[in-house]
């Protein structure tokens, strides 16, 4: 056995060891290490916190997500005879503090982040990617009243939407830290949920993100924090771009001062505006269409085309997000209250998290990056395990080889037309409200389709 094979087998070893330690039963093992004693009184419930928790993952991880089919699940594998209500589950997970889930998420996020192999860094620098989506919720009053609907929508149609900004990492696609928002109104964009979680970024560090971010404050503040970004430029500054002035670099690459707005974000206090600089240098380079905008301004130690390599990683967002939405189903949230929504958006963000541990691990004792490494796959391989037995049936090193197997596509520089091309069901969409269209059904009957 030659040097290399040896240290892969040391590393090998190791990993199976750790998960050994954790009997790698993700969701139990995760929630009991952490300390959860501020979650709840400690009192002999059926519903433990560490229960509950687990209970609440496993919803986010299975097809069926029901609060109904996770209490069955639990009701059938006790010994001693136990009512199938939810409303005992449901009122245990009420009591579940939302700042300790998001702790513990952040945690494994973190605790990833420190197991990442060197060689897999962009010169020793951490690469994160930041992005926003939107996702939908149960059209309650409640719900109404803290997301309301889009200006544009009629009363009564449509249902609440919450805006929800992701920091994730580049490497083991982790999400580092989440905020979430209303969908319109003053300081609702994506520029003002990242503002509270820029502590996350430490010198050094790149963030890789679209035009919606390429504002001036955040750009002064990565340059005064030293932080490097790659982002699209801003589309009313792109379509002035002239790359015969500042100082040329290359073909189609060049360095530009950009000054200081004339009017500052209303949330800016007079102490900030001082702060800020009057002008900054920005490096634009022109790729398939873009101008991409850089604090990385010495041609030499970062040509262009690294800096576009660098962006295309910026796509793994995209498919974070669909793993999140599609994979785990949180195209619309199920819960009736903005309490429980904050709840179970970051409760699926933990079991995201956990697979996403899962899948680094398997990358580290195949010695492969965790990128290449399938999601789905690696999700229906861990349920699969779980229903088989942890002790016996299936032995940690198997999982592991049979995780990092499932090879996933390049997915650099792809495009895909955003259109549907499933046909749905042939029913008119609803233009008016609920009441009203049942009355005019009673009246005159369904209409033909």
């Amino acid at each position: 056995m030659n040097h290399n094979k040896k240290i892969i087998k040391k590393q090998q070893n190791i990993s199976l060891k750790k998960l050994k330690n954790s009997n790698l039963e993700f969701i139990q093992s995760f929630i009991e290490n952490k300390n959860l004693s501020n979650i709840i009184n400690n009192r002999n419930r059926i519903y433990t916190p560490q229960k509950t928790l687990s209970m609440f993952v496993s919803q986010s991880l299975n097809q069926d997500g029901s609060c109904q089919n996770r209490v069955n699940k639990f009701a059938v594998i006790q010994k001693e005879k136990i009512s199938i209500s939810t409303s005992g589950y449901c009122k245990a997970r009420e009591r579940l503090s939302t700042s300790a889930i998001t702790t513990l998420t952040k945690s494994i996020a973190l605790n990833n982040e420190k197991k990442i192999d060197k060689n897999w860094k962009y010169k020793g620098k951490n690469i994160y990617l930041v992005d926003g989506t939107t996702i939908t919720m149960p059209d309650t009053i409640l719900n109404k009243e803290k997301y309301p609907h889009s200006r544009t929508q009629k009363e009564g149609l449509g249902f609440p939407v919450c805006r929800i900004v992701a920091i994730i990492s580049l490497t083991t696609g982790s999400i580092i830290d989440a905020n979430i928002g209303t969908y319109s109104g003053k300081g609702t964009g994506e520029q003002t949920l990242l503002r509270d979680m820029l502590h996350n970024f430490k010198k050094g560090d790149i963030i890789l993100a679209d035009a919606m971010f390429s504002t001036y404050s955040l750009l002064s503040y990565v340059i005064e924090q030293k932080i490097d970004i790659v982002f699209v430029q801003n589309g009313a500054r792109s379509r002035k771009t002239d790359f015969t002035k500042g100082k040329i670099l290359g073909d189609d690459d060049h360095i530009i001062t950009i000054k200081k707005p004339k009017y500052n974000p209303d949330w800016m206090d007079e102490n900030e505006v001082k702060n800020i600089p009057k002008e900054i240098n920005i490096r634009e380079i022109k790729t398939g269409g873009k101008i991409l905008i850089t604090t990385m301004l010495c041609n030499k130690k970062y040509p262009a085309k690294v800096i576009k390599n660098l962006y295309k990683e910026r796509w793994h967002i995209e498919v974070d997000f669909r793993n999140i939405k599609i994979t785990l189903d949180l195209k619309e949230f199920k819960c009736k209250s903005p309490k429980m929504v904050i709840k179970e958006m970051w409760v699926c963000f933990l079991a995201y998290n956990i697979i996403r541990s899962l899948m680094l691990e398997s990358a580290l004792y195949k010695k492969v990056l965790p990128r290449t490494i399938s999601f789905k796959n690696t999700l229906q391989l861990y349920l699969h395990y779980l229903e088989t037995g942890i002790d016996n049936k299936l032995n940690l090193q198997k999982l592991l080889e049979l995780i990092s197997e499932k090879v996933i596509g390049n997915r650099a520089g792809r495009i895909e037309p955003r259109l549907l091309k499933k046909r749905c069901n042939a029913y008119h969409l609803m233009t008016k409200n609920r009441d009203m269209a049942r009355a005019e059904v009673i009246k005159n009957g369904h209409p033909k389709i």
